[in-house]
């Protein structure tokens, strides 16, 4: 499609959109529901304070005004703009639950109602008004208790005409997530909402559809991104038990789609409960995919081999999740990491080795930084990322980069021997540039206190060699640089030991974890910084960076990482993290 059409594509978007708000604001309302809906939203305690306090921290960007309605703001960006109008914040009010949470919840309801409800504003996209609807009945008894009569009217009138309005839109909302949260709301609000029972069935038919052409066999996405794996997942089990509670029974494709993604996020899941953090999600609302899994009712165990191309090693109280496929590819990889052969280690309940994280939150910055092959626990060859970003193009009203000349060849074999089980894997994505493929070997023991890692860097074939020696000549023969990042978690205490070629890791619980390497380089601790939702700020923490120079055809550093050997292998864990949210 070329630019020009693009441009005229998204026009008549809006258009349309425009057009079906105003008639459907004109509609006849809903007058009440057909039964108490039940809240299964969960939100953040910490942001339900900021918002309440009055901090606005949305897309990247920062405001502080204790006495502006969340109306009044002067929306910095488009992606700011949505997430107002989307109300995920009622979540966090509705968390915090005071009596100051509900006035601000209340208030900002009538204000959206007096500002947009005719059908205007940026809020009237199917996504954003599927969003809307779910968290509007989630939390109906927390924003209509003590309220007139006028303002549950007003509540039940722009309802109806939101669910109207994206029965006739849902069809424009992007696949993928948005479209899930579109015919989610649209569900929600035919079972919920008196005079809107018509819409259930086709919504429930397209849902069925969607399960079919975004969920693959192996209960995955084309994002590769877990915690929107985990969106789906939840809004998927939102609108089966709606249904069962309505009477109804979700279609089978609706059905099958839960029981292929919940052993993949088994697999995705940390020993701490956390999601592994790839491709621009997070670790999850704590306790949110625990919840999920139970609600889901599907008892299946984790995946063997791969899922949704991540490899995951488990043993004792350790567990290790490697990125081991191709990035996303088109416009799947908007928000797609250079992340191939990443590795993330969490112990018990501390998370041990990262990655820095989708930077998204604070600005496109940091966002662009946190996608890069460096901000990753990986190797990265001269400076350059194992998959590059395209040039910067709209869509939507927002700016996005997808990825291009990525790895295509990603090769995985497990290792099973007596006493360990592991990977050894590798990608291409250094073959054009240096003609050098990545190998990694990642090794557990079966009782998870010692991991044991080899990186290689080689030219394999005379093609590759013969490109390896052009790329020896552009820098006279010193060597290609490369690094290998290991980033930690900021609640982990790292000090260099042993004249340098050590590393202690004092982790909270009380475990203390060793990194030792073998091989010509350098070890050194380094600067680095966590990205992570519901904070205001990026939190610093620190790296363990091997450094090296590839000389040879083939050039290979092993390492490993063991707990010492007076920590116990069980440990009573009571300390409880920082609140999320808070600087």
């Amino acid at each position: 499609m070329s630019q020009h059409q693009d441009v005229f594509s998204r026009r008549r978007v809006r258009w349309a959109n425009r057009w079906h708000a105003r008639r459907a604001a004109r509609a006849r309302p809903a007058t009440g529901f057909v039964s108490q809906p039940e809240p299964r939203t969960i939100g953040s305690y910490a942001r339900g304070k900021q918002l309440v306090a009055g901090n606005f921290l949305f897309a990247g960007h920062h405001i502080a005004d204790a006495e502006a309605s969340i109306w009044q703001i002067d929306a910095p960006s488009s992606g700011f703009a949505e997430e107002l109008q989307g109300f995920t914040w009622l979540d966090d009010l509705a968390s915090l639950g005071d009596h100051e949470a509900r006035k601000r919840a209340q208030a900002w309801l009538s204000g959206w109602i007096d500002m947009y409800g005719k059908g205007t504003g940026p809020g009237w996209t199917p996504d954003l008004t599927g969003r809307r609807l779910i968290r509007w009945i989630n939390h109906a008894l927390f924003l209509m208790s003590g309220q007139e009569g006028d303002d549950s009217f007003n509540f039940f009138r722009s309802l109806g005409q939101q669910t109207i309005f994206l029965s006739k839109r849902w069809q424009a909302s992007a696949p993928g997530l948005p479209r899930f949260e579109a015919l989610t709301g649209l569900i929600y609000a035919g079972l919920s909402l008196t005079g809107m029972e018509e819409h259930v069935t086709p919504a429930m038919q397209a849902l069925a559809r969607e399960c079919d052409e975004q969920i693959d066999g192996e209960g995955g996405i084309p994002t590769r991104n877990p915690e929107e794996l985990l969106e789906v997942f939840t809004l998927l089990n939102w609108a089966a038990s709606a249904l069962s509670e309505g009477g109804r029974m979700a279609a089978a494709e609706h059905l099958a789609a839960i029981e292929r993604i919940a052993p993949t996020l088994r697999a995705l899941r940390h020993a701490d409960g956390g999601l592994a953090r790839f491709h621009g999600g997070g670790r999850g609302l704590e306790g949110r995919l625990d919840h999920a899994l139970a609600t889901s009712g599907v008892r299946a165990t984790a995946n063997l081999g791969l899922s949704m191309g991540y490899a995951r090693l488990s043993a004792g109280r350790t567990s290790i999740i490697m990125d081991a496929a191709a990035p996303p590819a088109g416009l799947a990889s908007a928000n797609a990491h250079a992340s191939t052969l990443a590795i993330e280690v969490t112990s018990g309940r501390r998370p041990l080795l990262v990655n820095c994280g989708s930077g998204a939150q604070f600005g496109e910055e940091w966002r662009k930084a946190g996608r890069a092959t460096p901000s990753h626990s990986t190797l990265g060859l001269a400076g350059l990322s194992s998959a590059r970003l395209g040039p910067v193009t709209q869509s939507g009203g927002q700016e996005r980069s997808l990825i291009i000349d990525a790895p295509k060849d990603v090769r995985i074999q497990q290792i099973t021997e007596d006493g360990l089980a592991g990977y050894v894997a590798g990608h291409d994505g250094y073959l054009r540039s240096h003609g050098l493929t990545h190998i990694r070997r990642i090794e557990l023991t079966v009782d998870g206190r010692d991991i044991r890692g080899e990186d290689t860097v080689a030219a394999i074939g005379e093609a590759e060699q013969a490109a390896f020696s052009r790329a020896l000549d552009r820098v006279k023969l010193q060597g290609v640089p490369f690094k290998i990042h290991f980033h930690l978690h900021p609640d982990v205490d790292a000090e260099l030991d042993l004249g340098g070629t050590a590393v202690s890791l004092a982790l909270k619980s009380g475990e203390i974890w060793v990194f030792r390497f073998e091989g010509v380089g350098e070890l050194t601790l380094e600067n680095s910084v966590y990205l992570e939702k519901n904070r205001l700020k990026p939190r610093a923490t620190k790296q363990m960076v091997l450094s090296g120079a590839a000389m040879d055809y083939a050039t290979r550093i092993r390492w490993s990482l063991a707990k010492a050997q007076d920590t116990p292998s069980a440990i009573r864990d009571l300390e409880r993290e920082d609140p999320a949210g808070l600087p």
